[in-house]
């Protein structure tokens, strides 16, 4: 089994739960405070892991306490941390709000992240050359997810970019994507528009214009609302979503991400490597935390089951 490979951050979640989300200048007391193991690129790496894949992972981590922590539990989890780097200063945090609703806000200090350079892709070559299939997030210099998308390039190695957190993404990083996946935030980011995503025509309107933006293959991430695939073959397609009952969205997107990779991976079709993308999604939503929710194999493959009878 070709490994899967991951470039991207690592981070503890400082997470926060209370009625409703602060509005700005307003104190509120807060229900709950937990510790938990996150970033972007580690989350997809756990649940790539998880559902059974080999993967390794490319990324930096500090010489503090949550550095030792982060890779000791990236390893137990059955990521290859080898070409992890420890860098001097703090590592990456994630301060986290949850409301009652599930929704949440997040506020990502990048620490060693922000060390993650170009330098490091050159250095993981044979790693990339090796990869099945390579995962990127924007929780890393923008540089550095250039360099990458151009040694995915010259290696012949499928890129998927989840352009989270939203930024602008230069044209010749979008034309070396293979699968470009954002969320309805980062949709309506990236298509300077205020449209909400309402009805599958609106859905592919906005897909249509991010594949004339240069994005290989599109797959829209709209939660509860579900999924939209757009391909450079013409393939136009909703996902519908599995309906259940929402606890913490934190990681859904990277459940998303990471078992849709997996799915592709094992030769699955888009549409339903999708499907199965979005049954580990649903399964990681009504679960608290980013690495802790995430779904096995098993899990995904039973709540696919029930919903086919």
């Amino acid at each position: 089994m070709k490994p899967i490979v991951v470039v991207g951050s690592i981070n503890i979640d400082l997470v926060v739960h209370a009625r409703h989300i602060p509005r700005s200048g307003e104190t509120i007391m807060g229900q709950s405070f937990q510790t938990f193991f996150g970033g972007k690129g580690a989350n997809q790496a756990v649940a790539i892991a998880k559902l059974g894949n080999s993967v390794s992972m490319i990324g930096k981590v500090g010489l503090d306490v949550f550095g030792d922590q982060l890779l000791a539990e990236l390893k137990r989890a059955g990521v290859d941390e080898r070409a992890i780097l420890r860098v001097p200063g703090a590592s990456g945090v994630a301060v986290i709000t949850t409301e009652e609703s599930a929704e949440n806000t997040i506020i990502v200090v990048a620490g060693a992240n922000g060390r993650v350079e170009s330098a490091d892709i050159a250095r993981s070559s044979d790693l990339l050359r090796s990869a099945s299939m390579v995962l990127t997030q924007l929780e890393i210099p923008m540089e550095t997810v250039v360099a990458l998308a151009e040694a995915c390039e010259r290696y012949n190695v499928p890129l998927i970019l989840d352009p989270a957190p939203a930024a602008h993404l230069p044209t010749e990083l979008l034309r070396r994507v293979a699968w470009l996946t954002p969320n309805e935030t980062e949709v309506l980011y990236l298509t300077k528009t205020g449209r909400r995503i309402e009805t599958e025509i609106v859905a592919r309107e906005l897909a249509e214009l991010l594949l004339n933006q240069g994005a290989q293959n599109v797959l829209l991430k709209l939660g509860a609302k579900g999924s939209y695939l757009a391909t450079k073959d013409g393939l136009r397609k909703f996902v519908e979503p599995l309906k259940v009952v929402a606890k913490d969205t934190t990681a859904a997107g990277d459940a998303y991400n990471a078992a849709f990779a997996v799915a592709l991976s094992e030769g699955l079709a888009p549409v339903n490597a999708a499907q199965f993308a979005s049954a580990a999604a649903a399964i990681s939503v009504t679960r608290d935390g980013a690495q802790s929710s995430l779904a096995n194999r098993n899990e995904v493959n039973e709540l696919l089951a029930r919903k086919q009878n």
